[in-house]
């Protein structure tokens, strides 16, 4: 088994590696015969785990961690190990998914708004002709509706699972319940079933190459300013952490 090399900023361990390595990492794990966890931290999730000691033991647990932000990459210079390029957690599920449309592997798409997750199940299906989706569930649910969501996706027995309740709420649901679920590996995806739908938009192409995906996000979305005051917060830790 190839040894995992990892960095950490902040106390959360990432894995070093490109987008073509954590995409080959993903398909591995369908293969051998263990359940794993994906986890996609940004500067905001960092942050958050310094105050969420549940979210952090998460992280610290997972099979793959990705740095999903060019603050993460930035980041990494200051510690031993460099990460090189920024693993999109988007672009990951996206590349995870045209694997598995060429080799039969399955995916159940669980969270988002109601009628959501089912519009982006069927985009993705044109866009990935061969991919199987065994099923779609929004993510507004009580503990009755839980245990029925649990019971549906045990008994397809999906390859892969992505839960889009938004972080860390995914995160905790995946590391509790993955284990109930029958699938092979769990990813939290945040929002991106909309953007997967169509009902949002990312970033230019030119906002993400210059790492300003962040900042397109904002003015897309005002109310997002006061999560976005933990990136100043997140460059001065580090920069203490360095001293």
């Amino acid at each position: 088994m190839v040894m995992r090399i990892m960095t950490e900023i902040l106390g959360v361990p990432f894995d070093v590696l490109t987008m073509e390595g954590a995409v080959e990492k993903a398909i591995h794990f369908f293969e051998d015969g263990g359940r794993h966890i994906i986890c996609t931290p940004n500067p905001e999730i960092v942050m958050e785990a310094q105050n969420d000691e549940q979210l952090m033991n998460i992280l610290k647990a997972a099979d793959l961690v990705v740095p999903d932000g060019v603050g993460i990459v930035w980041a990494s210079k200051h510690s031993s190990e460099k990460i090189s390029e920024r693993v999109a957690g988007y672009d990951l599920v996206q590349n995870i998914m045209k694997r598995m449309s060429e080799t039969g592997k399955s995916v159940y798409f669980f969270g988002g708004s109601p009628g959501v997750a089912a519009a982006a199940a069927k985009r993705m299906i044109k866009e990935y002709p061969g991919l199987k989706i065994l099923g779609t569930r929004n993510g507004f649910f009580n503990s009755k509706d839980e245990k029925e969501i649990i019971s549906e996706i045990k008994a397809l027995k999906p390859d892969l699972l992505l839960v889009g309740l938004g972080a860390p709420k995914q995160e905790k649901w995946i590391y509790e319940n993955l284990r109930f679920t029958g699938a092979k590996v769990a990813i939290g995806v945040g929002g991106s079933f909309d953007v997967m739908a169509g009902n949002l938009k990312r970033a230019p192409k030119i906002y993400q190459k210059l790492g300003l995906e962040w900042f397109h996000r904002l003015i897309s979305q005002p109310t997002r300013i006061k999560r976005m005051m933990r990136l100043p917060k997140f460059v001065i830790k580090v920069m203490i952490g360095k001293r």
